[in-house]
This record gives C-alpha cells, sequence and structure tokens, in this order.
C-alpha cells in the first residue's frame, strides 16, 4: 500500500508533534518504522532531536538506511527535520566522528556563536531566530525559496530553533537559508534536488512552520 506521507520513527523522537500539525492542516501522515513502508512512501518526513550518532544507530538497527537512500535516488521527496536534516549529511563531528547517509556531501560542525570580547551565547540555541535568504551570484542556483519548502513564506520570518550543531555543505548553493545567532552565521534550510531540510522546527513555527508542510506536501 502507497502511503502520501511518512514520518519516519527510528528512535529519535519529536514524531507526534509533527504528525500533529500535518493533520492540522488537513494531511493524514502515517508514522513507519519499517523498509517495505519506506519502499512504498510518496513523501517522507524524516524528523529528529538528539545526537547523530544516536540517530544513525537507531536507523542502522531498523534496517532503513538503505531503503531511505534508495528511495531519495528514485526522486520522491524527502524533508528533514533538525537532527533529520543533519542526518542527510555525510559525517558528523557531534561526539567524535560518524558516517550520515551522505545524501548531501559535506559534514555537521559545533555551533560556534562566540564573540570576541563581547557577550558570550548560549549553547545549544533555543528560541526563534530569523530565517534570512542566501543571496548568491551563481546563476545556475536553484531558486529554493520561490519554488521549494519556502516559497509561501517572507525573507527573515521567524522560526523555533533547538540546536548545537549545524550543517556545511561542501556544494554551498544547497544552502538556501541562513540563521544568525550571536558571531555565527549558519545554514537553517538546504534544499538539493528532491532532498529539504530545516534546522529549525517548522511544527513549533506557528503559522509560517505549517506554510512548510503544506508547501512540501503539494510539491509535484
Amino acid at each position: 500500500m502507497t502511503h502520501r506521507i511518512v514520518i519516519v520513527d527510528y528512535g529519535a523522537g519529536n514524531l507526534y508533534s509533527i504528525e500533529r500539525a500535518l493533520d492540522f492542516i488537513g494531511v493524514q501522515a502515517e508514522v513507519v518504522s519499517t523498509p517495505e513502508k519506506i519502499a512504498g512512501a510518496e513523501r517522507i518526513i524524516l524528523p529528529g532531536v538528539g545526537a547523530f550518532k544516536n540517530g544513525m544507530r537507531g536507523l542502522s538497527e531498523r534496517g532503513l538506511v538503505g531503503p531511505l537512500q534508495e528511495y531519495v535516488r528514485s526522486g520522491r521527496p524527502l524533508l528533514g527535520i533538525c537532527l533529520g536534516m543533519q542526518l542527510l549529511m555525510s559525517e558528523s563531528e557531534e561526539f567524535g566522528r560518524y558516517d550520515g547517509l551522505n545524501m548531501v556531501k559535506g559534514k555537521v560542525v559545533r555551533l560556534d556563536p562566540a564573540l570576541p570580547g563581547k557577550e558570550r551565547f548560549k549553547v545549544p540555541h533555543v528560541g526563534w531566530s530569523r530565517v534570512i535568504r542566501r543571496e548568491s551570484s551563481c546563476a545556475e542556483m536553484p531558486d529554493g525559496w520561490t519554488e521549494g519548502v519556502l516559497k509561501s513564506l517572507p525573507n527573515g520570518f521567524f522560526a523555533y530553533f533547538a540546536h548545537s550543531f549545524v550543517v556545511v555543505p561542501e556544494d554551498g548553493s544547497a544552502c538556501i537559508a541562513q540563521t544568525k545567532y550571536g558571531g555565527a552565521t549558519f545554514c537553517s534550510c538546504l534544499q538539493q534536488n528532491n532532498l529539504y531540510g530545516c534546522q529549525f522546527h517548522p511544527e513549533r513555527s506557528g503559522i509560517e512552520g505549517l506554510e512548510i508542510y503544506r508547501d512540501f506536501v503539494r510539491r509535484n
């Protein structure tokens, strides 16, 4: 049976708040944890909170790594949320070095918001911050802001964050939006072909966050 939207359960939490957000906008979703359900999906949301190592272990123990990679190779869309976005990367430096799903070339590094000689900013970064379009002089850069999951949102909207690590894609054009926190500017939303990712939590980001889910569901 094919399910339009599935939310992947790999033991990393934050499942049912996303399911409730989708239900609020009139979208039925199924929480799944088996390779067969992944293979039959039309849309996948990969959520997650916690450590990168534990997230990859949860995917591996459930036999989901290969099925997720095959799903993405098929061209169907996947949206990673918070840890779920970080797991899309090649590797992480969180508490050691760990391989990721390698769907987006790049790595996960610790957020460093320090301002020398000035105010110290706490890590983890928890709370509301602006999401700002990343400007680029590259004519070949896909305009993710007008065509992707951010297409219904104004530049500079506020979103809710809770994280200590951030993604650094090798191809800078994969980063379609950035956020400033203290002295750091990090990638807060990425898009690469059929892959999308938000470092923030759309389900906790009010009306704007719900629009992200609506646009992901509507994507052709």
